[in-house]
């Protein structure tokens, strides 16, 4: 949560520039910290979701569902 929080307050101030007519590779910069805040956070969400519910899965027996889920996240992957 602390992550997205952090950038959505990148995002807030990427609109606020843009409204203001910032120069652009200065809010291009800014751009890219959210985009990078998000990596971050989208890092971390996976982790917890490999170490908790793909773990689960895999105790129980549903490995094949598991890994197609998993699959399917990198092929999306930019």
């Amino acid at each position: 949560l602390h992550r997205l929080k952090i950038a959505s307050g990148h995002l807030d101030k990427v609109i606020q520039m843009v409204d203001n007519g910032d120069y652009c590779p200065d809010v291009i910069h800014q751009s890219r910290a959210v985009q990078k805040a998000l990596k971050e956070a989208d890092n971390v969400l996976l982790d917890n979701h490999l170490k908790t519910c793909v773990a689960d899965q895999i105790k129980n027996g549903e490995t094949e569902e598991s890994l197609n889920e998993i699959l399917k996240i990198f092929k999306n992957k930019q």
